[in-house]
């Protein structure tokens, strides 16, 4: 048996364990001083960095990242989709033996500090976190934002919340005339602030997705 296929049987039996326990007790066992800290903080990362176990620590990591992942796209489906997609292409690089275990989690690391630091981002725009989803939505085309700039991006997310609270019933999304209409609606808004025709069919049907997201969240 190779070193990776050894790696990857303890990742296994790791995996196993946190499935079925807490991972915070899994990582008091292994000896993690503070597991039960702000998870995903400074001090958890600096900590869990320092675990004997790298397996433990990695499986850990990966988990507690698809665990903040998930609860994200419930309010930010860009966001969520782009964090999604940078750990699929970290975990997929550590199976090909592109990076070592130590490498795997200083990215993990650096990926669980970008969320964190993302948070602040909706108070550094003076958005609310409504809002910060539907600038996403907007600004995920890069041409959008250099043909609108931020500011006017921010003020069609502010529109967006703004109208979609004033027009959005609890069951819009079940119905397809509501829908309907809810399209026209944020069409007719990215359409008063100049907002790229060739563009606006995605960002239309990623503002529809964002608004059912956060209906749903809440």
């Amino acid at each position: 048996m190779s070193k990776r296929e050894r790696e990857f049987a303890v990742g296994q039996l790791i995996s196993d364990a946190i499935a079925d326990a807490n991972i915070i007790d899994v990582l008091a066992a292994a000896g993690m001083k503070s597991p039960e800290i702000s998870v995903l903080s400074e001090e958890f990362l600096s900590e869990i960095q320092n675990i004997k176990q790298k397996n433990l620590a990695l499986d850990a990591l990966r988990k507690l990242l698809a665990g903040e992942i998930k609860a994200r796209q419930k309010r930010n489906v860009v966001e969520a989709k782009a964090f999604s997609e940078r750990l699929e292409a970290a975990v997929a690089r550590y199976h090909a033996n592109a990076i070592t275990s130590l490498e795997m989690i200083q990215e993990l690391i650096n990926m669980a500090k970008d969320l964190n630091a993302s948070v602040q981002r909706g108070d550094d725009l003076g958005l609310s976190e409504e809002e910060l989803a539907f600038y996403d939505a907007l600004s995920q085309n890069h041409s959008a934002v250099e043909v609108l700039g931020n500011e006017e991006l921010r003020k069609i997310a502010h529109v967006l919340v703004e109208q979609l609270q004033q027009n959005v019933t609890v069951d819009w999304h079940l119905k397809e005339s509501a829908r309907a209409k809810l399209r026209v609606l944020v069409r007719r808004i990215l359409k008063k602030f100049g907002y790229p025709p060739d563009l606006a069919p995605v960002a239309i049907s990623t503002v529809l997705s964002q608004a059912e997201a956060l209906l749903k969240w809440k």
